[in-house]
């Protein structure tokens, strides 16, 4: 098949080529569809808005984890992956070494493996902000791994890269570890806009990582299309609040989800199994579906892995992540399923079955989220 060109000369094109701006592009996970996230060019399942993922077994909401938590090697984490029949890999570390320090030779190897193993990259954490960090140090060393990771997030075809926002270790007054806080995030998070990708604030060490009245002011204050939420499930037991509570004041601007469950508090705080711990899980994930909400619930179970603590899964033991997995299966089958009227597994997560079509007294504009409204009392 061939086109004229001017002049007379002749270009030819493949037939089975599709032009690039016909190539689906899925929203960014979470309520992508209901509010707008930055295109995610990952090759993942078509979660467009008012529509049905149509790829990953018509997957809605993807079951998937991060990788180091149940190995070391990349081998080790897409066996365990496989064991739970699932597809989607969020990348820490690769043998010890986070995938900012990775040569880009061995990423690009990495990025082959995994298409050929049909897993896909849902995202890649960073230590911007993370619990090693400070408000008050040099930015410059996170300056560089963001540009790292800019080239490696393109390589492993994702868009999303998880930040914090900075412990206050050196005792600065609220006021001004919130305007540092702002300052630095904004540029996170318009260098991540330009960039086509999308800054995830996790719910974690930091100034707004413990607060609905503080994520909210980030996200309203930032004001960027780069930066959206990460919610993590079982942070809430470590840093003393209530993750559910939180997660119904902020879901939506919640992009993508890590799963973890614990019991105790603070420095006494142990991780267990999804379901088993005191973490509200249940609760959680019932909000999420009655929302309609659509993205990765990606698996973080901390039973061997727990970075802060300077603890890794070995790859000779049993880390527990493919028990975890099997046991947040069981309990979104028990606790999840029965409140989640359209909601149903399908291999790799959760289908949503949308009505057909829309009552006419609906007004135009009104989001899957805003017609389950009611049910979200329901998941309680």
């Amino acid at each position: 098949m061939s086109a004229l060109r001017k002049g007379g000369r002749t270009r030819r094109r493949r037939a089975n080529r599709t032009p690039v701006a016909r190539r689906p592009a899925e929203r960014s996970g979470g309520a992508a569809g209901q509010f707008g996230g930055v295109a995610d060019r990952s090759g993942g399942a078509a979660d467009r808005s008012g529509g049905a993922a149509v790829r990953f077994g018509g997957a809605a909401v993807r079951f998937g984890g991060i990788g180091d938590e149940a190995a070391p090697d990349l081998a080790g984490q897409l066996d365990a992956l496989e064991q739970l029949g699932w597809h989607e890999l969020e990348l820490r570390t690769v043998d010890g070494v986070w995938i900012a320090d990775l040569p880009v030779r061995q990423v690009t190897a990495l990025a082959r493996t995994l298409r050929r193993r049909g897993v896909r990259v849902c995202g890649i954490a960073s230590r911007v902000g993370n619990w090693a960090s400070d408000i008050t140090g040099d930015h410059r060393r996170e300056d560089l791994e963001l540009d790292a990771l800019a080239l490696r997030a393109a390589v492993l075809g994702t868009t999303r890269i998880r930040v914090m926002s900075y412990p206050n270790g050196t005792g600065l007054p609220e006021p001004e570890w919130r305007r540092r806080v702002l300052a630095r995030l904004r540029g996170v998070a318009a260098g991540a806009h330009r960039g086509g990708r999308l800054a995830l604030h996790e719910n974690c060490a930091g100034w707004a990582g413990s607060s609905a009245e503080k994520a909210l002011d980030l996200i309203a204050s930032v004001d960027s299309p780069g930066l959206r939420l990460l919610h993590d499930t079982g942070n809430g037991i470590a840093y003393g609040y209530d993750g559910f509570e939180l997660l119904r004041r902020t879901a939506g601007h919640v992009d993508h989800v890590h799963v973890k469950d614990a019991v105790g508090s603070g420095p006494d705080t142990r991780y267990v199994l999804p379901g088993t711990g005191d973490a509200r899980l249940a609760e959680s994930l019932r909000l999420l579906t009655a929302r309609g909400w659509r993205g990765v619930w990606s698996l973080e179970p901390h039973l061997a892995t727990r970075p802060h603590e300077g603890l890794a899964a070995d790859g000779r033991t049993d880390s527990g992540f493919v028990a975890a997995g099997r046991a947040l299966t069981d309990l979104v089958e028990r606790e999840v399923l029965p409140h989640s009227p359209g909601w149903r597994l399908v291999p790799g997560g959760l289908a949503l079955d949308l009505p057909a079509s829309r009552p006419a007294s609906r007004p135009m504009g009104t989001d899957v989220g805003a017609a389950r409204e009611e049910a979200v009392s329901d998941a309680r």
